[in-house]
């Protein structure tokens, strides 16, 4: 069939010329290459009646070899002078729309499977801290004695620090960990990892920096970005068994509108580049589609948990920046890490002073916790420490409690997710009360960004689960010693 007329956005879209596209046997083989006689079969089958019909999606490649993805519909519109019937088709670039819809698709994934982990890892992480903390007393009795009693314990002690370290990775994907961001240069950080990375990877890889001319602050907390780059570093290791060249790349980076239109939760802006590039074996599509999700790994089982490259995505998307991989089959690996840039004023890292008083103590400690397990253990460590200690069960009794004001407490310890009222409602009760209280939160992880902002925020001290006797003495001796703020009311 001949083709009678094409518009000028098929010529733009296409590449190809009108003169290119003569007839229809002459497109069809120039577009759909391979599928052509499936195609005009297709075609041909348009011609049988005269409704208006919608064939459906189909690839097209452009002439520079692009692949489009075009939705046709195709109407009668009546026959010629020689009695020859006639179709007009319209097209639809569809290609964008797809590419959206499956970045949508998979960060719903992504979303799902970390609220899964973070759930996981929460209750896990109350499991644990009975493990650990209940170990750790009794390794404190049986201090100074050796014997299998003591080697058992000692077992379940790295076992459950192993596991610990599991879960957090989780929560690092999960997105559901506090953080303590601050402005940092990212030139002036990665230098002093390069001595570590170079032990990690091992003499055999050739490790090369290329830092930008300028340079790139940014908001992150700066243990989870050291995070971030030692795994994408060991995983590039991992790729080249026999040797090879591991380049760390920064540089300033603008995303405009039409990016971010195209790439799903990608905002405009400026953005500081972090690539990790390696020489090795490289991935195939189907390896990098799923790299990010935790478990999977290409490695023998017992060899690593498929949670390093998960536990990058996590940390990357909570510090609202994203990641692309870039990779080719015994051509290598290019993972480009984003973050948002910020104004060029970079806070110096504070560091606590440490404290030679024993961490023990008198004071009086209100605790709110709602697991059982946990909320026995932490009373039975703080009252062998010397505190006394008052338990409730959950944020309504603790308000309750706090409420009735029978009695003044040096302390609030409040778990952060707890049933009825959460540890910020009752933070904010308690504090309302008592302007310069002091408090710790605590929490296998926490249920939202907003609750992880209102503690940075907030200034409010805060320690993760599972944490050891010895972490729970020496932050509450640290809060109690230090200097009351003023109140804003003064």
């Amino acid at each position: 069939g001949e083709i009678l007329f094409v518009n000028p956005a098929w010529i733009e879209i296409t590449g190809y010329s009108r003169e290119a596209m003569k007839d229809i046997r002459g497109w069809t083989e120039l577009a759909y290459g391979e599928n052509a006689i499936s195609v005009l079969e297709g075609i041909e089958h348009l011609f049988d009646g005269d409704d208006p019909v919608n064939e459906g999606i189909f690839e097209v490649t452009t002439r520079d070899g692009k692949k489009r993805h075009w939705d046709f519909s195709s109407a009668s519109v009546g026959v010629l002078p020689d009695g020859r019937r006639s179709k007009i088709s319209i097209v639809v670039d569809v290609t964008d729309r797809l590419a959206l819809e499956h970045q949508l698709r998979q960060a719903q994934k992504m979303e799902i499977v970390g609220q899964l982990a973070g759930g996981v890892a929460h209750d896990f992480n109350n499991i644990l801290q009975g493990l650990l903390g209940y170990a750790d007393i009794a390794l404190d009795n049986l201090e100074g004695e050796e014997g299998l009693l003591k080697e058992c314990l000692e077992e379940i002690d790295r076992g459950a620090n192993r596991a610990a370290q599991l879960t957090k990775q989780l929560l690092a994907f999960s997105r559901k960990q506090v953080l303590e961001p601050k402005r940092i240069d990212l030139n002036e950080l990665i230098p002093n990892l390069l001595k570590m990375i170079q032990r990690t990877i091992g003499e055999d890889i050739h490790l090369v920096y290329s830092p930008s001319a300028e340079p790139l602050v940014i908001h992150v907390d700066e243990t989870q970005l050291e995070q971030v780059i030692l795994n994408l570093c060991v995983n590039a290791r991992d790729a080249m068994p026999a040797g090879g060249k591991l380049t760390l790349q920064t540089e300033s980076v603008t995303v405009d509108e039409d990016y971010s239109d195209s790439h799903f939760g990608v905002a405009e802006g400026e953005y500081a580049q972090l690539s990790v590039i390696d020489t090795g074996m490289g991935m195939d599509s189907e390896t990098k589609k799923r790299i990010f999700d935790p478990f999977f790994t290409t490695k023998e089982v017992g060899k690593g948990t498929g949670l390093g490259l998960s536990t990058v995505y996590g940390i990357v998307s909570q510090h609202s920046g994203f990641i692309h991989v870039y990779s080719e089959i015994e051509e290598g690996t290019a993972f480009k890490v984003y973050f948002p840039i910020m104004d060029s004023v970079v806070e110096t890292k504070r560091t606590e002073q440490s404290t030679e008083q024993s961490p023990h103590g008198d004071e009086r400690i209100l605790l709110a916790e709602d697991d059982s397990g946990v909320r026995s253990l932490t009373k039975r460590i703080l009252s062998r420490a010397g505190y006394r200690v008052t338990e409730v069960t959950d944020g309504e009794e603790a308000v309750s409690f706090i409420d009735q004001g029978k009695e003044r407490f040096d302390l609030l310890i409040v778990d952060v997710v707890m049933p009825k009222k959460s540890g910020r409602e009752v933070t904010d009760f308690y504090r309302r009360r008592h302007p310069n209280a002091k408090v710790l939160m605590m929490s296998g992880y926490t249920s939202n960004q907003v609750t992880s902002s209102y503690i940075k925020e907030n200034g409010i001290p805060f320690i993760s689960k599972p944490f050891s006797r010895k972490m729970l003495l020496t932050k509450v001796r640290h809060i109690l010693d230090a200097r009351e703020k003023p109140s804003g009311d003064a």
